[in-house]
C-alpha cells in the first residue's frame, strides 16, 4: 500500500523534520524497525523524531538516517536544511525537548506544600483542564501558580506563561521568544480581542472596523498552537486575569481541539463557567496563641523568615515567638500582610509593633521595603471590597464594625434576617472573595473578617457610617 502526504503536509514537509523522515520511509515501504536495522539508530529516536518529541538530532544521527533512507542529493539537503532550522528555534510544529520554562519566582515557597501538591497531581492527570486559583491580593496566588507550573515543567509540560497588563509581576520573566509571543495570543484570542483590541459582537463574533471578521494574530493562536503541540500535554498560565473579560465559547474551542492542554488562572473572582475548578488560596494557618503557642505554625514560620530578613539581630526567644504568633493570629496569617508588618521592624521592635496593631493598624497595609507596591495591599483590597455587591459591601462592613469574635453562619442569619440559603450563598461569594476567612475556633465552623478589610475599610476616608442599613433589604445572590 502507498502512502503519502496530504497537501497540506505537503506544504510544511520542508519544515518538520518528522514529516520528512517519515515520509520518506513509507515511501520506500520500510518499517521503524527495519528503518533501525538499517540506520544503526534505535526505534524509539525514530519513532521520537517522527512524533516531533525530539527535533535536535545529532549530525551523525541525521547522516545514518538519511543513508538508511537511501536519500538522493537533493532530499538529504532538504532534511539536513530543516534540521538547522529547528537548531535556530522559531516554533515548531511540536515542541523541542527542551520545552518552554515557566518564569523564576523571586522568593522560596513557604508552608504550601500540600495546595502545591494537589495542583499539581490534578493538571498532571487532567482530572481538571480549567483551574481558577482565587484569594484576597496578597495571599500567594501568583507564586503558588509558579510553584505548580515548576512541577509540570519538571514533568515534562511544556508552559506558557502571561502576566496580565496592571498585574504585579513578583517573578523573574521567561525569554522573550516565539512562545512567549505564542502565550500572549493565547491570551488575546480568550479575551476575544484581535491585534487591535477589538471586542466580541453579541454573537461572538470579534468583528474589526469594517464590519468583517478580523485577521489578527490572536484569532490565528489555536491553529498556531494545534500545531505546535499536537496532543501533547500543556500547561497555559494566565496569571492576575479578569475573568470577566474572558470568552468561555473561545475557552471550549481551545479544550476541543487541544486535549493535552490544562490552563490555570489566577485572578481576584472565578469565572464561573462549565468545567471550572475553584481552588480558593486561603491564608496561612495561625492558631490563636491563648490556645498555645505553636512556633511551628505556617504563619509564624512565614513571618520569622521575613524577619530573618528585616532584624538578623533578633533572637527567636520564648518571648519573640509568642510575638510573632499574637501578630500572626491578628493578621490572619495573611501573607503580604505579614510581609508588610515585617518591614517595619526597622523603626521598630517586635513590643512596639504589637502596639500598632492594636492601635492604628491602616499603616501596617504599607510595605516599606518595597515603594513599587507599597500600597498595593491597601488598594487591591479596596477594590475588592467595591467591587462586592451592595447586600454584600454592608454585611462585611457590619460584621467589622461589630466586634472581631468569629461569627457563625447563624449570626448572618440573625443579622440579615433572611433566609440560611440566602446567607449560606451570601457567605460563600464572601469567602471566595477572601474577604473573610474560614476558621474552627472553639471547635465549631466559624469565620473571621480579615484583618486587612477590617483595616482598609477603617482607613477609608470617604466611609459614611450613618449610612449603613443592615444587608437584610438586599436582594439575594443567584444561585
Amino acid at each position: 500500500m502507498t502512502t503519502s502526504l496530504s497537501p497540506e503536509d505537503t506544504a510544511t514537509a520542508t519544515a518538520e523534520i518528522g514529516t520528512l523522515i517519515r515520509g520518506h520511509r513509507l515511501r520506500i515501504g520500510l518499517t521503524q524497525r527495519e528503518l533501525a536495522d538499517l540506520s544503526t539508530i534505535s526505534v524509539r529516536a525514530i519513532r521520537d523524531l517522527e512524533k516531533g518529541k525530539a527535533q535536535r538530532p545529532r549530525a551523525d544521527t541525521v547522516r545514518l538516517l538519511a543513508d538508511g533512507l537511501r536519500l538522493g542529493l537533493r532530499a538529504r539537503t532538504a532534511l539536513e536544511e530543516a534540521v538547522r532550522r529547528g537548531h535556530r528555534g522559531g516554533v515548531p510544529r511540536h515542541f523541542a525537548t527542551e520545552w518552554p520554562a515557566p518564569p523564576v519566582p523571586l522568593h522560596p515557597l513557604i508552608e504550601r506544600e500540600a495546595e502545591a501538591a494537589v495542583l499539581t497531581e490534578e493538571l498532571r492527570s487532567g482530572t481538571e483542564r480549567l483551574v481558577t486559583l482565587v484569594g484576597l491580593s496578597g495571599v500567594g496566588k501568583t507564586r503558588l501558580a509558579l510553584e505548580t507550573a515548576a512541577r509540570l515543567h519538571d514533568a515534562g509540560f511544556p508552559v506558557l506563561w502571561h502576566t496580565d497588563p496592571g498585574a504585579v509581576a513578583d517573578c523573574l520573566p521567561a525569554g522573550e521568544g516565539p512562545l512567549t509571543t505564542l502565550a500572549a495570543d493565547c491570551a488575546a484570542f480568550l479575551h476575544g480581542t484581535d491585534d487591535q483590541g477589538d471586542r466580541p459582537d453579541v454573537d461572538g463574533q470579534v468583528r474589526g472596523r469594517a464590519g468583517a471578521p478580523p485577521q489578527g494574530r490572536a484569532d490565528q493562536s489555536v491553529p498556531d498552537l494545534a500545531g505546535a503541540l499536537g496532543d501533547r500535554g500543556v500547561l497555559l498560565v494566565l496569571d492576575g486575569v479578569d475573568t470577566a473579560l474572558l470568552d468561555f465559547h473561545r475557552l471550549s474551542r481551545l479544550l476541543r481541539e487541544l486535549p493535552g492542554l490544562r490552563l490555570l488562572l489566577t485572578a481576584d473572582e472565578p469565572w464561573n463557567v462549565p468545567g471550572e475548578r475553584l481552588f480558593l488560596l486561603s491564608p496561612l494557618e495561625a492558631p490563636n496563641p491563648s490556645e498555645g503557642v505553636r512556633p511551628d505554625a505556617p504563619a509564624a514560620r512565614f513571618f520569622l523568615s521575613r524577619l530573618r530578613h528585616a532584624r538578623p539581630d533578633i533572637v527567636p526567644d520564648d518571648r519573640v515567638r509568642s510575638d510573632i504568633a499574637w501578630l500572626c493570629h491578628r493578621l490572619d496569617g495573611h501573607p503580604l500582610a505579614l510581609s508588610a508588618a515585617a518591614s517595619w521592624l526597622t523603626l521598630c521592635d517586635l513590643p512596639a509593633l504589637r502596639d500598632i496593631v492594636d492601635s492604628d493598624p491602616a499603616p501596617l497595609l504599607d510595605h516599606l521595603a518595597d515603594g513599587r507596591s507599597a500600597s498595593r495591599l491597601r488598594q487591591r483590597v479596596a477594590r475588592t471590597l467595591a467591587a462586592l455587591p451592595d447586600g454584600h459591601r454592608r454585611l462585611i462592613t457590619a460584621l467589622s464594625d461589630a466586634n472581631e469574635d468569629p461569627f457563625a453562619l447563624e449570626d448572618v442569619v440573625r443579622l440579615t434576617g433572611m433566609p440560611l440559603p440566602h446567607c449560606g450563598r451570601l457567605v460563600r461569594d464572601l469567602l471566595v472573595s477572601g474577604v473573610i476567612r474560614a476558621g474552627t475556633e472553639g471547635g465549631r465552623s466559624s469565620f473571621r473578617v480579615m484583618w486587612v478589610v477590617r483595616a482598609t475599610l477603617a482607613a477609608d476616608a470617604t466611609a459614611e457610617p450613618g449610612a449603613r442599613p443592615l444587608p437584610g433589604a438586599a436582594a439575594a445572590p443567584a444561585a
